[in-house]
């Protein structure tokens, strides 16, 4: 497990604490061109080397270096401006697993997929998952009965901005219940309101309050009723 959380940790400053924004620009600008690119993964080769400080696990080293050039240059061959922030992600995500593969595959460990599939963590991500776009669709499909574009007209906000907060909020409640911390949850409905005030203060408008709590309290009210479900389930 040592190995693991070095190679995390060389990760992690070399991909976010020693790469400047002007070398992320100038790699996005000349792409392959570029020397900051083959500089950045020198970085991690250096950084990954000097903190496993092992011989033997050389080939680690050289695995990360090789892939991590190869995801960064098809990245930036392929990135677009539409295309950026799933990129990222993507970029991030191959990164993260090409680390636990080398950590199973050099480090004489064996993947056991019976210790992470089971019962209770494939109920756990189903929960997280209709928690998502499910029950926003849900919800929706509840608000479906009154004109909500009429209720939100000239009102500026971020595009999709709700449904996100709605998702986060909803899956920070479920984390707070499986854990058994009531008292979060107050505090986040108490945050919320406190947010919120200034909107309806502002709008004056009975119908848009009564919208924006009919929705609090079905958010949070399939969220508690989802955590409830999952502990009587484990139990």
């Amino acid at each position: 497990m040592m190995i693991l959380i070095k190679l995390l940790l060389a990760h992690i400053i070399g991909d976010f604490l020693l790469q400047p924004k002007a070398w992320v620009k100038e790699k996005q600008k000349r792409k392959l061109k570029s020397n900051k690119l083959y500089l950045h993964v020198l970085i991690h080769v250096v950084l990954t080397s000097v903190l496993l400080w092992d011989t033997a696990l050389w080939p680690i080293v050289l695995t990360i270096g090789v892939t991590h050039l190869v995801i960064d240059a098809a990245k930036l061959l392929f990135q677009k401006k539409k295309t950026k922030r799933l990129l990222f992600f993507i970029d991030q995500l191959l990164h993260v697993t090409i680390i636990y593969l080398c950590y199973y595959l050099f480090s004489q460990n064996t993947i056991d997929f019976s210790n992470y599939i089971n019962e209770k963590s494939l109920l756990l991500i189903t929960c997280f998952l209709f928690l998502t776009i499910p029950t926003t669709i849900i919800m929706k499909t509840i608000f479906l009965k009154w004109d909500i574009s009429k209720l939100t007209k000239n009102n500026e906000s971020l595009a999709d901005a709700g449904k996100y907060i709605g998702i986060l909020e909803r899956v920070l409640v479920f984390v707070f219940i499986i854990t058994n911390h009531w008292e979060a949850v107050g505090f986040l409905i108490t945050a919320k309101s406190v947010f919120r005030f200034g909107d309806l203060k502002e709008s004056k408008h009975r119908q848009l309050t009564e919208y924006i709590l009919i929705g609090t309290l079905i958010s949070f009210g399939i969220a508690i009723t989802t955590g409830l479900i999952y502990n009587l389930t484990v139990l």
